[in-house]
């Protein structure tokens, strides 16, 4: 077992960094990218190596991280051989819906669990999770069809297996296409070309906060795709953060569909 002053985390994923720190393992992350952002205060020393898609791997190296956190949706699979190469384990995360926050939690108990204080905070963080869980299952709203937008320049939306996906089929609400897109790829955003015929039905439209910043004219625009729906932004880091985000998301949205 390593000693603890040798274990150096790097966190190529901001939902994993949050749960890293809330962990209570902040004085273990030497490296982040920099989508990084919460929790500010405790990340503000802690050193940028680029971003999910374009990892600073000389810099990373310099860093010696002992550990690397990657998510198979946010980060390039090939890099991995690359970390490995530095002599770092790779820790590679795919959560695909609310319930997957669990497993993840365990997995970094599996990897820091001996690290003071680590096991007991990712107890309490399982509990929040599993009583909000419950409470999902417990809301009863109308079922809806909703687009999910997450890009511009083309129109990009989810799949139905994605973390995103499943955490609106908390509230009943399902997402269109009604397609799934595979465990990897691009088949799990699609594009949208504005003539399907199944933009009829959609009965909501959802502009992310991220990682396209829609304004006004977006608005319009999404409206005009679908002229029947409701058209309305939302909290993209509620909606698709996993780990500990995923308990005032799952409150979020159904409060949402309550409105």
């Amino acid at each position: 077992m390593q000693n603890l002053q040798d274990i150096r985390i790097a966190s190529l994923v901001p939902s994993l960094t949050e749960l890293v720190v809330e962990l209570g393992l902040e004085s273990h992350l030497v490296a982040r990218t920099g989508f990084c952002i919460h929790p500010a205060p405790q990340l503000r020393e802690v050193p940028k190596v680029g971003g999910t898609k374009d990892v600073n791997l000389a810099k990373l190296r310099q860093l010696a991280p002992t550990h690397v956190l990657v998510n198979v949706d946010e980060n390039r699979a090939d890099i991995v051989p690359a970390l490995q190469a530095m002599g770092a384990e790779v820790v590679v995360t795919q959560p695909n819906g609310p319930e997957d926050n669990l497993s993840l939690i365990d997995q970094l108990v599996q990897a820091f669990g001996h690290l003071p204080g680590v096991a007991e905070r990712a107890v309490r963080l399982d509990r929040a999770l599993r009583d909000e869980l419950v409470h999902s299952r417990a809301f009863a709203s109308s079922p809806q069809h909703v687009l999910y937008l997450i890009w511009h320049g083309p129109w990009m939306t989810v799949a139905r297996d994605t973390y995103i996906s499943r955490m609106l089929a908390t509230v009943g609400w399902s997402t269109l296409p009604a397609v799934e897109g595979g465990a990897h790829g691009a088949a799990r955003y699609p594009v949208v070309r504005g003539d399907e015929p199944w933009l009829t039905s959609v009965q909501r439209v959802l502009l992310s906060s991220e990682p396209f910043r829609f304004d006004d004219a977006h608005v319009r625009e999404a409206q005009a795709l679908c002229p029947q729906a409701i058209v309305q932004r939302v909290d993209g880091e509620l909606v698709s953060w996993y780990g500990p985000r995923a308990v005032p998301g799952l409150r979020y949205l159904r409060a949402l569909a309550a409105a």
